[in-house]
């Protein structure tokens, strides 16, 4: 299990798609240690939850193997070494991130990332918007976000009710297994997620307790994968907070991209960022750390306490209606974030209307329109590899930079 689970965290490039189908051929073809049958029930299960569903059905299959040892080995090897990697990144970037170069490089990072939220944008749309009703649903979570500035939470709540409003009333109660014990569960795990906050607001550590309940709440509301939250969460810890710059978000994503583990890493990243505005390395690595931990603590929670329940909450028709309508909202809140970011690499100057962005067309930053294009022409054009298209927009985009200056 170390090396397999090992092998899967190392490898894990490429976003939930990629993770998880490294998974399957590791776990079902590979190894054979769970059937196909278990494994997409699994997958469905990990969908229904919030938080990165590549880790938490990594977290299911050690579970399913060798109890809770086994789904803590699974979870954190599939974390620990992205997380590792993002550490070292951002120390570097708060160091070098500044320098004129660098930041050339970065302007080619920004530029794939607007065409790496288009793509999971067509990846999702192609499977969420199955009729009229999701794509209505995809249309009121875009204008939502984008024109009124409804709250993120307060619109994934509202499409999980309307989904289980719509669909057929439930007709089986839940049957636990012998094994089960969710008080216990809840208890002990909600007690590890609490710890760390309630230590720093013993300590009287009013930014380390705001970030980690912060990140705790976004770990109650990710549905649908962390690009459905990095709008909420930019809004948050931009303007709400002022811990970090625009720029700054977008190259943690960035990063993020670039390395193994769930995309959900970048709230370390931004963590990290945050922490080291407030209080040098030292703060920066604490508040990493707490962004890590009230991150993924509660994956380990609702995995061990919903996994016994596998089989009665993949057949419940409530449930399953309001994941589909969930789903369909996440379509919206991608295209809301494609929409934001592209306005913020393209423009240098977006103002608001409201809430509503709208950029000062004088302001187009040519050199960025042509690497996105380029970005296009490879990830949509060429197919090329995530690896390689940051790499040659990054380079594409030092060498504009040297050029200009």
């Amino acid at each position: 299990m170390l090396r397999t689970f090992g092998r899967i965290g190392l490898l894990s490039f490429g976003g939930p798609a990629a993770q998880i189908a490294l998974m399957h051929s590791e776990l079902v073809d590979r190894r054979k240690w769970l059937s196909e049958q278990e494994f997409l029930r699994a997958l469905s299960l990990c969908m229904l939850l919030p938080g990165p569903e590549a880790m938490q059905l990594a977290t299911y299959a050690g579970w399913k193997l060798r109890g809770v040892a086994g789904g803590l080995l699974g979870g954190l090897l599939f974390v620990v070494p992205g997380a590792v990697v993002i550490m070292v990144l951002a120390l570097g970037y708060v160091q070098f991130g500044a320098l004129p170069l660098v930041q050339a490089a970065f302007l080619g990072v920004k530029a794939a990332v607007i065409v790496v939220v288009v793509q999971a944008l067509m990846r999702v749309s192609s499977k969420a918007l199955q009729g009229p009703v999701a794509w209505m649903l995809a249309g009121l979570a875009f204008l939502g976000l984008f024109a009124f500035g409804v709250p993120y939470p307060l619109l994934i709540l509202a499409a999980g009710l309307f989904g289980a409003w719509r669909a057929r009333a439930e007709t089986a109660q839940p049957v636990l297994a012998a094994t089960s014990r969710p008080l216990q569960t809840i208890a002990l795990w909600g007690t590890l997620w609490a710890a760390p906050l309630l230590l720093v607001w013993a300590l009287d550590q009013s930014f380390l307790l705001q970030l980690g309940l912060f990140f705790s709440k976004l770990a109650v509301v990710t549905f649908g994968g962390a690009y459905a939250v990095l709008a909420y969460m930019t809004q948050t810890v931009v303007q709400d907070f002022g811990w970090i710059t625009t720029g700054q978000m977008i190259d943690a994503l960035g990063l993020a991209e670039t390395t193994p583990g769930p995309l959900i890493l970048v709230t370390e990243f931004v963590a990290l960022l945050a922490g080291f505005a407030q209080g040098g390395i030292a703060m920066a690595i604490l508040a990493g750390l707490l962004a890590l931990w009230v991150t993924f603590t509660p994956c380990f929670l609702w995995i061990f306490l919903a996994g016994p329940y596998l089989d009665s909450l993949s057949a419940r028709p409530r449930l399953a209606g309001a994941l589909r309508a969930i789903t369909a909202a996440v379509v919206g809140v991608i295209l809301n974030l494609s929409v934001w970011f592209a306005l913020h690499v393209l423009f240098g100057t977006v103002n608001t209307l409201g809430v509503m962005p709208l950029p000062d067309l004088a302001t187009l930053d040519l050199r960025a329109l042509l690497l996105t294009v380029l970005a296009a022409a490879l990830l949509l054009g060429a197919r090329a590899g995530l690896p390689l298209t940051l790499a040659l927009t990054a380079t594409a985009g030092l060498l504009a930079g040297m050029i200009v200056g």
